[in-house]
């Protein structure tokens, strides 16, 4: 049994997972929430988080939408090396409780 994650730990390896699921096309608030099962908040947060490591993320509004619907697009991962994220994936899902897919 592995112990669990700090806080920062947690929060850090959310914020990389995010930002991989952004860029792999889940792209919506309402698609995060889906995939990962964090609530709302939550995700809304941690995409704004993003931006403290350095990872550029936009938000596109869909045309003739009235209310703020749209897609997320990671415009440049910073420091961050995304094949690296990419590669650990799968690890970052289980560590933060996400279940298999």
């Amino acid at each position: 049994m592995t112990a669990p994650l700090s806080k920062t730990k947690s929060s850090f390896y959310r914020r990389l997972y995010v930002a991989y699921l952004i860029d792999q096309g889940v792209v919506s608030v309402p698609a995060l929430m889906e995939d990962t099962g964090m609530p709302r908040r939550t995700a809304q947060d941690t995409i704004a988080s993003l931006a403290e490591l350095d990872i550029a993320c936009t938000f596109t509004k869909d045309e003739g939408e009235r209310h703020n619907i749209g897609r997320y697009h990671i415009q440049d991962w910073g420091a961050i090396d995304p094949h690296w994220v990419a590669s650990h994936a799968q690890h970052l899902r289980q560590a933060l409780g996400y279940g298999g897919v």
